[in-house]
């Protein structure tokens, strides 16, 4: 790998209504390859991305890891209500404005994926080529119903090892096949050091979006979105333990869209890390390829 090519700045811009919006930014700032866009899950970040970020940015390519407000370095927002897609939206066209960034890959992440079928739907203009970590058209409840059980309810940790401990407390029934340094790479990318103990890099209020998801809920459906990307060479991975996106909806994405390569994560769910060797170099192949 190439150190230079692979360094990473941190940079920032401020939104419409005032919140310091934070971004990564890997590789050349000038190159002949297209750029890569990641966008991270709910309550996740930039950090996320960082293992294929450089490994992007090692080929000579510029990699931007987007934090949504309220979630790593960029600076919460004192009205949860602000974190929604419309507003998340607007942040990430303002970021992508200001890093002159007018065509690229997308890497999308849960929600994530979400923000790039709505741009497909609304800019497609933006998009060369797009892969989606473990979302589609149709999310399943029961994966919600999850992640509302736990989102914003951690305290603060006194040390890493229990970080650690009360991560796989949490993931380890989804999560059976990670590598202990993979673990450990996921921890540092959940918490963050503050007045010497570990909490989580999001802001607890986002526990709020959860607050009319209930077990008798509909499946949330972005089936028009989805089929904005039709036009776009698509990358669908899936966790195979995976509780949000079904193995039924992974192939029916997989039979309706000509332009689809279909990768399942084993022993992982919502989802995959995107730390393993494997995984990432079927996404950097992927963005070779199309970007």
């Amino acid at each position: 790998m190439n150190k230079s090519i692979a360094h990473r700045e941190s940079r920032f811009i401020v939104a419409a209504d005032g919140p310091r919006l934070h971004y990564a930014d890997y590789g050349p700032p000038k190159s002949g390859l297209a750029p890569v866009v990641c966008l991270a899950g709910l309550t996740r970040s930039s950090e996320d991305f960082d293992r294929l970020a450089r490994a992007l940015a090692a080929e000579g390519r510029r990699v931007l890891a987007l934090d949504y407000r309220g979630r790593g370095l960029s600076d919460r927002d004192e009205d949860w209500t602000h974190y929604s897609l419309d507003i998340e939206e607007a942040d990430i066209l303002a970021t992508l404005a200001a890093a002159g960034v007018t065509n690229a890959v997308f890497v999308g992440t849960s929600r994530g994926g979400i923000h790039i079928m709505r741009l497909a739907a609304k800019r497609p203009d933006l998009i060369r080529a797009v892969a989606l970590n473990d979302i589609g058209p149709v999310i399943d409840v029961a994966g919600l119903l999850r992640i509302k059980g736990y989102v914003g309810r951690m305290p603060p940790i006194p040390s890493m090892p229990i970080a650690l401990a009360a991560l796989k407390l949490v993931a380890g029934a989804q999560f059976t096949n990670v590598a202990q340094d993979e673990w450990e790479a996921f921890a540092r990318a959940t918490f963050v050091e503050t007045n010497g103990k570990l909490e989580l890099r999001y802001d607890p209020e986002l526990a709020h979006t959860f607050d009319d998801v209930e077990p008798d809920s509909e499946p949330v459906l972005f089936t028009e979105e989805w089929g904005a990307l039709a036009p776009f060479p698509i990358l669908a991975i899936r966790g195979s333990n995976s509780d949000l996106l079904s193995q039924e909806t992974f192939e029916k994405m997989r039979d309706g869209h000509p332009l689809l390569e279909a990768l399942t994560v084993e022993g992982q769910g919502h989802a995959p890390l995107l730390l393993d060797a494997p995984t990432i170099a079927a996404i950097v192949d992927f963005v070779r390829r199309r970007g």
